[in-house]
């Protein structure tokens, strides 16, 4: 994945290892959940630290310190 705060579909789909359809249903469902609770959105792109804590349970900051230990 790219440094990127906001991700497309193919980025989501590599993330999370589903085809780029699933990765589109999983965008609508994460940006209908962040409008929500008040946050912008951009349509097609959902925000990376988002996705990671809702499909992994943790915050992006400890992945990326679990992958370099």
């Amino acid at each position: 994945m790219t440094d990127n705060k906001l991700l497309g579909v193919d980025e989501v789909a590599e993330a999370i290892g589903v085809s780029r359809s699933y990765a589109y249903r999983v965008i609508r469902k994460l940006n209908n959940e962040l409008q929500e609770s008040g946050h912008y959105v951009v349509p097609g792109k959902v925000n990376k630290a988002f996705l990671i804590e809702k499909f992994f349970g943790i915050p992006e900051r400890q992945a990326g310190e679990e992958q370099e230990n």
